[in-house]
């Protein structure tokens, strides 16, 4: 940054890799406990050149972390009852401790029916309907990753949302609406905004936390940044941009996040964690 741009970059790549460390001791200490290491299932539908490339990256970080990694991947062609099929056989192995369906899934799959195959006690990517109702509602369960990452970046910089107003720009079911819902814990008032939202820019200029989430690149411009926000950009999108005009929003922001370095590698390493947390409390250690 150029002295003008007043923000300070939050790092989510050394927070991650602080993560990872102190998953990788966590796990094993469990295999020494329990001569079991913890495993983490994926499952891949297809051979879409992304999703291979990123569950890859989460099987390296599985071995860094000292997890075993379990990868099933599926034809193209799979239908939702073979993969719900799949994925029911994985929560009822005693071996797998962890399931993380990539998604997307194919639009002939019903993804949702998919998610609710995996055993509560096994989504530690905090996809199912039981997860995001433990997280709601403060009860011992697995946060959506992603939203998990966030609250962690936040916690790191000591940003507290209590009493702040928060928008959320974005509503997916494992991203937008459980990161409102964590937001919303910590005591923040919480404005969730759409594609349908009405003068999306005042609402965000009211924002003390703005979180982007909606994939749309770019979306989230400097001008309607309040001074002094803190800016979380959840967005990826080709060429590696976010939904948020980084070289804008830079400039008016206290604290923002990069893309890439910023959301991403927290995902993988609140991943890593809680699969090992799974762990743990299966083998009742």
């Amino acid at each position: 940054m150029t002295q003008t741009q007043a923000a300070r970059l939050m790092d989510g790549t050394a927070l991650a890799r602080r993560m990872v460390e102190d998953t990788a001791r966590q796990a094993a200490a469990l295999t020494e406990r329990t001569g079991t290491a913890p495993c983490l299932a994926t499952v891949l539908v297809g051979e879409d050149p992304a999703s291979v490339t990123y569950v890859r990256m989460k099987q390296n970080r599985c071995r860094k972390a000292g997890i075993t990694s379990r990868h099933v991947a599926l034809p193209a062609t799979t239908t939702t009852t073979e993969l719900v099929g799949t994925l029911r056989e994985l929560s009822a192995d005693p071996g797998v401790h962890g399931i993380l369906l990539q998604h997307p899934v194919g639009d002939h799959i019903d993804e949702r029916a998919a998610f609710e195959a995996i055993a509560p006690e096994k989504d530690v990517d905090g996809v199912t309907f039981a997860s995001f109702a433990t997280m709601s509602f403060g009860l011992p369960g697995f946060v959506s990753c992603t939203p998990g990452g966030i609250v962690r970046l936040l916690d790191e910089y000591g940003v507290d949302p209590a009493g702040k107003r928060a928008v959320v720009v974005g509503r997916s079911a494992i991203l937008g609406k459980p990161v409102g819902m964590l937001l919303l814990a910590r005591d923040a008032t919480v404005t969730y905004c759409h594609s349908r939202t009405r003068d999306l820019s005042a609402a965000v200029r009211e924002a003390d936390i703005v979180v982007a989430a909606v994939g749309r690149p770019r979306l989230i411009r400097g001008q309607d940044v309040k001074p002094g926000a803190v800016v979380i950009d959840a967005g990826y999108n080709p060429g590696n941009v976010g939904d948020v005009d980084f070289d804008s929003a830079v400039e008016r922001a206290s604290l923002i996040t990069p893309v890439p370095g910023g959301v991403g590698p927290m995902t993988i390493a609140t991943l890593l964690e809680q699969t090992v947390t799974a762990a743990a409390r299966q083998l009742g250690a």
